[in-house]
């Protein structure tokens, strides 16, 4: 897990600007959902390119966060990102000119529909109740993605926790799109992972600055904890 902690010059700015740490403290939990990214084997395996070290470690905070918004009303859904035929022809410089053909043919093959690569990580503590939605770009919200944003609000959710990986590419781009479509959008600094530590930094600090809040799980917990009920030791 990175070793994150909020440069103070970054808080100050905030305080200035919405006048609190966290604005998005106060949305009702039964209305929130928790937006796991790309938490797939391709994702999380050490042996594979794309696999951000830290990754794995953050899975018993995503854990932890997904039961404590279930406890209190709230919605999870597990993002995977998939291969398509249809992505490759609307986005074709991503997979064709962003990527090696090597890296191409390896992308493509772990995260078609049914591979093990595109599975989600068999640690993490998926119910039945949960929402598992389909992605084909980075981020989830953006048009032709995936159906998460008509999911969300059929189901009236008005706010949003992003956890997963990347911190600085899928996780920070869905935040941010999420932002944008007027969803009080919160990054989970704790659940989120990058390949390097000053990455997943600088990722979360630009967000705090313009997008929205970033908490870790611990806040989390206590704020979804029915009133009366002792912390988990």
């Amino acid at each position: 897990m990175h070793d994150f902690k909020m440069p103070q010059w970054a808080i100050d700015r905030v305080l200035a600007r919405q006048g609190k740490l966290l604005a998005h403290d106060d949305a009702a939990p039964e209305r929130t959902a928790l937006v796991v990214i790309d938490m797939q084997n391709h994702f999380l395996d050490q042996g594979e390119a794309d696999a951000p070290p830290p990754a794995q470690s953050i899975v018993p905070a995503i854990n932890r966060a997904a039961a404590a918004l279930r406890q209190a009303g709230g919605l999870v859904v597990w993002v995977r990102t998939l291969f398509t035929h249809g992505a490759l022809h609307t986005i074709p410089h991503f997979h064709q000119t962003l990527l090696t053909p090597q890296r191409f043919e390896a992308r493509c093959a772990a995260l078609s529909e049914e591979a093990h690569g595109s599975q989600l990580w068999p640690e993490l503590d998926v119910r039945g109740e949960d929402l598992v939605v389909g992605k084909t770009r980075y981020s989830a919200f953006i048009q032709g993605a995936s159906d998460l944003d008509g999911i969300l609000r059929a189901r009236g959710i008005e706010a949003v926790l992003v956890a997963g990986t990347m911190t600085n590419a899928c996780c920070e781009s869905t935040a941010r799109d999420a932002m944008m479509l007027n969803y009080r959008t919160t990054m989970v600094h704790d659940a989120n992972a990058s390949l390097r530590d000053d990455e997943h930094a600088a990722a979360l600090v630009n967000f705090y600055l313009f997008f929205g809040d970033v908490t870790d799980v611990a806040e989390l917990e206590a704020r979804f904890r029915p009133s009366g009920e002792p912390a988990s030791p």
